[in-house]
């Protein structure tokens, strides 16, 4: 049964304060709408596309990172809570896949996974000293890869993050990035 175009309104924005990046189609599916509907709404309602959604939060968390400028951060950085978490988005385009195969190049997802993790740690110098990555399957263009990092252990001048990536929900990439910092931290975290 349909909702009151109101109370669809009122849920929608509760859904999009808790879940920022649904996607209108993510939308419509969910209230059993129509996707201009759901563009409506957002309409009347003064929400803006996901597009912009994103870069909203993105420029928010770009001014917390320390260890890189926001030129260097590969895809856009849409959570980050200093050695704790942090999450991007990398949209493969067709300038990051082979040309005969229309595969994303491996060096784009290890990237976005890479520099993700140094802009979780809470320092100024955040540098790589070793990692451990598997790519899990095959990445074409028109995917949107989303990455999610998390910090397993703080040591004196290791912390050890694992990065996740996602398109939709399948697993894509881990890994394990050991990164070297500057400044001293306790024991292991977690």
């Amino acid at each position: 049964m349909r909702q009151r175009k109101k109370e669809r309104q009122t849920q929608l924005q509760e859904t999009l304060k808790d879940d920022p990046f649904m996607t209108d189609e993510a939308l419509a599916e969910r209230f059993s709408v129509s996707i201009q509907t759901i563009r409506l709404d957002r309409m009347e309602l003064a929400i803006p596309e996901l597009r912009e959604r994103i870069k909203d939060v993105a420029k928010q968390q770009l001014d917390d990172i320390k260890a890189l400028s926001h030129d260097e951060v590969i895809g856009e950085i849409v959570d980050l809570q200093l050695d704790e978490r942090a999450i991007s988005i990398l949209d493969i385009k067709t300038d990051h896949v082979f040309a005969r195969s229309g595969i994303a190049r491996g060096h784009h997802l290890f990237a976005q996974a890479n520099s993700l993790a140094v802009a979780i740690i809470n320092d100024e110098l955040a540098l790589t000293a070793k990692a451990t990555i598997r790519f899990k399957r095959q990445v074409k263009a028109g995917e949107r890869v989303i990455a999610k990092a998390s910090v397993i252990s703080l040591e004196k001048e290791r912390t050890i993050v694992e990065v996740k990536s996602f398109v939709e929900q399948e697993l894509v990439f881990t890994g394990e990035f050991v990164m070297f910092r500057t400044n001293q931290k306790g024991a292991v975290k977690r």
